[in-house]
């Protein structure tokens, strides 16, 4: 009787979206769910509310100059401490890719799980479901990530223009569609960037990365039914090097705090992978870590004609909006733009924890590499 409350009001509040992710994810939708997902949705708008004042004739001059964003995303997705964030910011400048400048998390309830909207409910709750809280802490603080030197960059972003730029994007629009609501967004996302130094010129993708969400069968199912001319891009690290930087990640806390369970989710990830590049073609692209550091440029000259787009010398430096930026490493930041220290983590390990890890992850490792790009 209990949880048919809940959900009813959850459904009322938080709307259908929202309320069938929650219940898919966690298997029903009790008080405490409710009551964590609703202060997040009183989060966002009273954010909205406390930056709602944009003069009238700013937002017309946003609204006249704004980039239509409708072109198919190149997900980056796999395990953590694989590179993804590396990959993103090669990709970052490029004239002809939309490179979004964090991890992307429109993830509902959770950053890996594709968000499935329900097209009864209101923009306003579509929204709400899809907006990334990152851009408030960014917005304010400035993007530090990797830095590790107290460094920060500037990224202006006004939520609240978002949102606003958002609904109008589907005003009068009749039979929305999971990609029209998506258009709208990143629309919205990459004209609410207010110093977004690419926004201009014809773009092929969006480039994203979002670590995990590859995994789940359904996810990938819906990404390419949302994006049939989108694009996965996969990369799998060897397992002796993977580990030393999973295990000593700052924000790994009990994920892979022993080496069976650790790589048990690697096993994980690389078995997907397999199935990915099975299942979806030539719209799957699986890449080595160690190619990616050791080979830069044979890999992203690659990922140009894998995307179709132009070589620029651009793919070959980290940037964070056409700025170079340190890597992202749970180890001591190193000199040079792709640090070739990252090939030798398994220097760490001990003979034992090698000789195990070697043992947990071998076959599998054997049959991904089947499938990897060869260089």
């Amino acid at each position: 009787m209990v949880e048919i409350f809940f959900k009813k009001l959850a459904t009322m509040m938080l709307g259908q979206s929202m309320t069938k992710a929650l219940e898919d994810y966690y298997g029903k939708v009790d008080k405490k769910k409710y009551c964590r997902y609703r202060e997040r949705q009183q989060t966002i708008r009273s954010e909205f509310r406390r930056n709602s004042c944009i003069p009238e004739d700013d937002y017309q001059s946003s609204w006249k100059s704004l980039t239509p964003i409708n072109t198919p995303l190149a997900l980056i997705s796999q395990i953590q401490r694989s590179g993804g964030s590396l990959l993103s910011q090669l990709f970052d400048g490029h004239p002809q890719l939309h490179a979004h400048p964090h991890e992307l998390k429109i993830g509902f309830p959770k950053k890996y799980i594709w968000p499935e909207l329900d097209m009864k409910d209101s923009p306003d709750l579509w929204f709400e479901m899809l907006f990334e809280h990152d851009v408030i802490t960014h917005s304010r603080d400035g993007y530090e990530k990797g830095q590790g030197d107290g460094k920060t960059f500037q990224f202006t972003f006004p939520p609240a223009l978002q949102h606003k730029l958002f609904l109008d994007c589907l005003t009068d629009r009749k039979d929305t569609s999971q990609r029209d609501i998506l258009n709208a967004y990143m629309t919205s996302y990459f004209n609410a960037w207010l110093n977004n130094q690419n926004i201009g010129g014809k773009k092929r993708y969006i480039t994203a990365f979002t670590p995990r969400l590859s995994i789940r069968q359904t996810n990938v199912k819906s990404f390419f039914e949302t994006y049939p001319d989108g694009r996965l891009i996969s990369l799998v690290r060897d397992p002796r090097n993977w580990y030393p930087s999973a295990h000593s990640h700052e924000n790994a806390k009990n994920k892979y705090d022993n080496i069976d369970k650790a790589i048990s989710q690697w096993n994980e990830s690389t078995e997907t992978m397999i199935r990915n590049k099975i299942e979806f073609a030539d719209q799957v692209c699986i890449l080595r870590f160690e190619d990616l550091v050791s080979e830069t440029e044979r890999v992203m000259r690659y990922l140009a004609h894998f995307l179709e787009i132009d070589f620029d010398p651009i793919l070959l430096t980290p940037t964070f909006n056409i700025t170079p930026i340190l890597a992202n490493t749970s180890f001591r930041q190193e000199q040079g733009e792709i640090q070739a220290g990252t090939l030798n983590r398994h220097q760490s390990l001990t003979a034992e924890e090698d000789k195990l890890i070697k043992k947990l992850s071998e076959d599998r490792y054997r049959q991904v590499l089947t499938k990897v790009v060869a260089f």
